[in-house]
C-alpha cells in the first residue's frame, strides 16, 4: 500500500506561496497558507484519493464510499492531477473576485488565495475569508460534486466559461445548505434554511421526494441506494396512520441470483388492494380491470394506463402520492405534511431486514450461477455512462445521474443486456428527471431504444417474465423454475401413468426457447395432440393402453406401452422453420413381483397391491364353495376332504383388451416355503395335472382373471397340519382380441414365444405366445 505523501508548506517558513507539483498517489497537503471556510467549517488541510472514475478533495480525511465526508467529487479516470497553491496572483485574486460577485449575489467577500487542481479535470477552490466558492471549467457533460456528510449537496455542469457555486453556506443538522437556499430533512420533515449571509435556521416543512426501484436496486428519497439480493416481498412506503403500505414483490429472469421488481401493490387496511403486475395489467380487489388515458378511480385511487405503464395517485392526509410502474420499474413521489413518519426501503433503502414481508423463508435462499463470459465490462461503462451525454446531461444538475448509474452497471456487470435492459435504467432516469420538471427529450431515439418498449399483451404465468425469445416478445422462463428441467435436458415432467392412461405435461416457456411451435407437434397418431393450458402455459399430451399410435411391446417380462412426441411433417410443404422434435416417452407393466404371502382359508382372501412405475393393479387369491363362485369361504366356513373348492385368481386395474394374465403353475406344499417338500402340483406349464382328475382349470390366458377347481386334500403320513397352496402367474400381451393358449387347451406349439429379435424386445406389435420366466408367485394356506 502506497503511504500518502504529506507536504508542509508552512513548516518551510512560507508567509507568501506558490506552490505546483504533480500528485498520482493518494496525498494529503497541509493547505494552512490558504485556509478554506466550507459550508460552515475552517479546514487547513486536504486528502487527495484516487479510486479509477473519480478523484475526491476531502477535508476530513480520504474518501471511503462509507464514509461521511466533505469533498468536491470530479472524474478522474487517469488517476493524477496538476495541485497549485497560490496566495500571491493578485491580478487574477483581483479579476477573479470581479467575476464572483458578478455571478453569484451571496459573495461579499474578496478573495485571498486558492486552490487549484488541473488535467485531465480543471477547478479549483477559493478562499475569501469566511466564505469559499468552487471554480469549474470542464465540457457540459462533466460534473462536479458537493458533498457534505456524503451528501450531494449540488451537481455542478461543466461550460465553456468559467462556473462557480458558493461553498461556504451553512451546515444544519449535518446537512449543507447552500447560501439563500432551503433543503428539507427526510428524517424528521423540517425545511433546512441558509440565508443569503449563512445564517441558518429551521421551519416545518412538506417532504418532496422521489424513490425509484428498478431491477434489484432501490434509489430511496434521499438518494441513497441498495440492492434486494432474493425473491421476497418488501414495504417501498408504509403510513400506519393512513392504514396505507405500498409493497413490492422481486422475482428472477434470466439469472437466478439478480432479481427484479416485478409487482407492485397498493395495501389498504380498510378497502380493496390494486395488484399493478406485469405487461400493464391491474387487478382490484384480485379482479382485473380495464384502464386507458382517462382517470378511473377504484378505492380512492386514481388509475391511468398509457403506453409506458400505469400510474396510481392518491391521497394521504390530503397530500398527493404518486406510483408508477412499467413492469420493469417503480417510481414513487410523495408530498406529505410533516406529521407524517414513513418506513420501509423507499424511506432507507438500508432498511431491508426490517421492510421484508414474505414470511416464507425459501425466498432469501441465495444462488450463485456461472459469471456470463460475454460482458464486458467497458461496454457496460459506455453504456450506463450515457446519462451524462446528451440528451440527458440537460438534467444532471436537477437530478444526479450517479446513483443510477451505478445501478445500471451492478446490474449488466452480473446479466446480460437483453429484454430492454439497458433502456430500463436509461427510462428510469429519463422519468425521475420528468418528476422533477427537466423533461429529457427524445432521449430514446439518441439512445437506440424502443418507444414505448414491447410489451407481453397476452399474460404471462407465474414461472414466467416477459423478454425477447429470438428477436420477439414474448414469456420466458424464470431461471430457478427451468433449472428444474434444463439440468437434466428435459422440457417437461415425467411421465405420469393411471388407469391404463399416461399423460406427458411439457413446458411452454421452453418449447418457446428451444423454438419449437407446439402447433406442429402430435403423437405417434397424428390426430392426437397436445392441449396447452391458457393459464400454466402447459401443453399436456395424452394416450391410453391402446390409442394414439401406442405401441406395446415386453422385455424382461414387463409389458411396455411406449409413445413419442414428434413434430408434424407434411411432405407438401417445401420448406420448414420447425426444428425436429422426439420426445419418447412410457408406461409399463411388470410381471407381480414375487410374494410370499401365507393365509389361512379361514380368514377369507389375500390381496398383494403391485405398482407398476406409476401404474398399479391388484391380484387377488379367493377361495369358493360353488362352481357360480358366490359362496365365499370365510371365516366359519367348514370345508371336508375331498370336497371341491374353486379358486379365482384375479386382477384389478389391467386392461383386458391389451394384456392377459395366464396361471403357469400351482402346487402345494406342507411347509410354508414354495420350495419346501412333499410337494403336489394342481397346475403345470399352464394345464392341470393330468394325474388328478379333480383338477379344472378355467379361463386361463383368456382374461385378467381366470380360475381352477379341485378336491380338497391333506398330505399322507403326517399329522393334521396345514396345506400351502401357490400359484405362478405372469402377465402377456395380446393382438386382435385373440391370444395362443397352452398346448392342454388345443393350441400348438405350446410354452413358446416369438416376441423377440436378434437385439431384444421387439419395438413394434408382433404375435406373442405365452412363455415362462420370471413369474410371480401368491400362497394361501388352509387347516385339514
Amino acid at each position: 500500500m502506497l503511504l500518502p505523501l504529506l507536504f508542509l508548506f508552512a513548516a518551510a517558513g512560507l508567509t507568501d506561496a506558490s506552490i505546483q507539483f504533480p500528485i498520482t498517489e493518494n496525498t494529503q497537503v497541509d493547505t494552512s497558507l490558504c485556509p478554506i471556510t466550507y459550508f460552515g467549517q475552517e479546514y487547513t488541510t486536504i486528502y487527495i484519493n484516487f479510486t479509477g472514475e473519480h478523484m475526491f478533495v476531502c477535508f476530513n480525511g480520504y474518501y471511503h464510499p462509507e464514509s461521511n465526508g466533505d469533498c468536491i467529487k470530479a472524474p478522474n479516470t487517469e488517476s493524477k492531477t496538476y495541485f497549485e497553491l497560490n496566495t500571491e496572483d493578485y491580478s487574477f485574486l483581483n479579476s477573479v473576485t470581479f467575476d464572483v460577485k458578478d455571478s453569484i449575489n451571496t459573495i461579499t467577500n474578496d478573495a485571498t488565495c486558492y486552490l487549484r487542481f488541473d488535467h485531465p479535470t480543471t477547478f479549483g477552490l477559493i478562499a475569501m475569508g469566511s466564505q469559499s466558492v468552487l471554480w469549474w471549467y470542464n465540457p457540459p457533460q462533466i460534473i462536479a460534486s458537493v458533498l457534505v456528510n456524503g451528501d450531494v449537496v449540488e451537481n455542478v455542469p461543466g461550460s465553456e466559461n468559467w462556473v462557480y457555486s458558493d461553498t461556504s453556506g451553512c451546515r444544519i443538522s449535518g446537512f449543507g445548505v447552500k447560501p439563500g437556499t432551503t433543503r428539507q430533512s427526510l428524517d424528521n420533515c423540517t425545511s433546512l434554511i441558509c440565508s443569503n449571509t449563512s445564517v441558518s435556521s429551521t421551519s416545518s416543512c412538506l417532504v418532496k421526494g422521489l424513490c425509484t426501484v428498478t431491477g434489484p436496486t432501490v434509489i430511496d428519497f434521499r438518494g441513497q441506494m441498495n440492492s434486494v439480493s432474493d425473491r421476497c416481498e418488501y414495504t417501498l412506503l408504509q403510513d400506519q396512520s393512513a392504514g396505507f403500505s405500498l409493497k413490492a414483490n422481486f422475482l428472477e429472469r434470466r439469472r437466478r441470483d439478480v432479481s427484479f421488481v416485478d409487482s407492485v401493490t397498493l395495501d389498504f387496511s380498510q378497502g380493496a388492494d390494486i395488484q399493478l403486475l406485469q405487461g400493464h395489467r391491474v387487478l382490484v380487489g384480485g379482479s382485473p380491470v380495464t384502464l386507458s388515458g382517462s382517470v378511473q378511480t377504484f378505492n380512492g385511487v386514481g388509475l391511468s394506463k398509457d403506453q409506458t405503464g400505469v400510474t396510481a395517485n392518491i391521497s394521504l392526509n390530503g397530500s398527493p402520492v404518486s406510483v408508477f410502474f412499467d413492469g420493469t420499474t417503480a417510481q414513487t413521489y410523495i408530498d406529505v405534511p410533516v406529521s407524517h413518519t414513513f418506513t420501509g426501503l423507499c424511506a432507507d433503502s438500508s432498511s431491508s431486514s426490517s421492510s421484508r414481508l414474505s414470511s416464507d423463508s425459501s425466498c432469501q435462499e441465495q444462488y450463485k450461477d456461472p459469471a456470463d463470459d460475454t460482458i464486458n465490462p467497458t461496454t457496460v461503462i459506455e453504456q450506463c455512462n450515457i446519462l451524462k451525454s446528451a440528451p440527458f446531461s440537460s438534467c444532471n444538475a436537477v437530478v444526479d445521474p450517479e446513483s443510477y448509474i451505478i445501478a445500471c452497471r451492478n446490474t449488466l456487470n452480473k446479466y446480460p443486456a437483453v429484454d430492454g435492459l439497458r433502456c430500463q435504467f436509461l427510462k428510469a432516469y429519463a422519468k425521475a428527471c420528468q418528476k422533477s420538471q427537466s423533461t429529457v427529450q427524445n432521449w430514446w431515439t439518441a439512445a437506440k431504444c424502443h418507444h414505448p418498449e414491447p410489451i407481453c399483451q397476452d399474460k404471462c404465468s407465474d414461472h414466467e417474465f416477459c423478454g425477447d425469445i429470438h428477436g420477439n416478445t414474448d414469456c420466458r422462463c424464470r431461471a430457478i423454475y427451468a433449472s428444474e428441467y434444463t439440468e437434466q435436458n428435459r422440457l417437461g415432467g415425467p411421465t405420469v401413468c393411471k388407469d391404463n392412461t399416461a399423460s406427458l405435461t411439457l413446458v411452454g416457456c421452453l418449447l418457446k426457447e428451444n423454438g419449437i411451435d407446439y402447433n406442429h407437434l402430435h403423437l405417434n397418431d397424428k390426430t392426437c395432440t397436445g392441449v396447452m393450458d391458457p393459464e400454466s402455459h402447459m401443453l399436456k399430451f395424452n394416450f391410453s393402453s391402446d390409442s394414439c399410435g401406442t405401441e406395446v411391446t415386453t422385455n424382461n417380462s414387463q409389458v411396455i406401452f411406449t409413445n413419442a412426441v414428434v413434430t408434424r411433417n407434411s411432405s407438401s410443404d417445401l420448406i420448414t422453420r420447425q426444428d425436429k422434435v422426439f420426445i419418447e416417452f412410457s408406461c409399463s407393466h411388470p410381471a407381480p413381483e414375487l410374494q410370499n404371502v401365507a393365509f389361512k382359508i379361514i380368514d377369507n382372501s389375500v390381496e398383494v397391491v403391485l405398482q407398476s412405475g406409476e401404474w398399479h393393479y391388484s391380484l387377488t387369491m379367493k377361495a369358493y364353495s360353488d362352481a357360480a363362485q358366490t359362496q365365499l369361504l370365510g371365516p366359519n366356513s367348514d370345508v371336508r376332504l375331498n370336497q371341491k373348492i374353486w379358486i379365482v385368481l384375479e386382477t384389478n386395474g389391467l386392461d383386458e383388451e391389451v394384456v392377459s394374465v395366464v396361471t403357469d403353475s400351482c402346487w402345494a406344499t406342507s411347509g410354508n416355503s414354495p420350495s419346501s417338500s412333499p410337494r403336489y402340483d394342481l397346475i403345470t406349464d399352464g394345464c392341470a395335472n393330468a394325474e388328478d382328475g379333480t383338477v379344472q382349470v378355467m379361463g386361463n390366458g383368456q382374461g385378467t382373471s381366470n380360475s381352477f377347481s379341485f378336491n380338497m386334500f391333506e398330505f399322507s403320513g403326517k399329522e393334521p397340519s396345514e396345506v400351502y397352496l401357490h400359484c405362478q402367474l405372469q402377465l402377456v400381451v395380446k393382438k386382435n382380441n385373440s391370444f395362443p393358449l397352452p398346448g392342454c387347451l388345443g393350441v400348438s406349439p405350446p410354452l413358446s414365444w416369438s416376441g423377440w429379435g436378434s437385439s431384444g424386445p421387439a419395438r413394434r406389435r408382433r404375435s406373442l405366445r405365452y412363455r415362462r420366466g420370471a413369474p410371480a408367485l401368491i400362497s394361501m394356506v388352509w387347516t385339514p
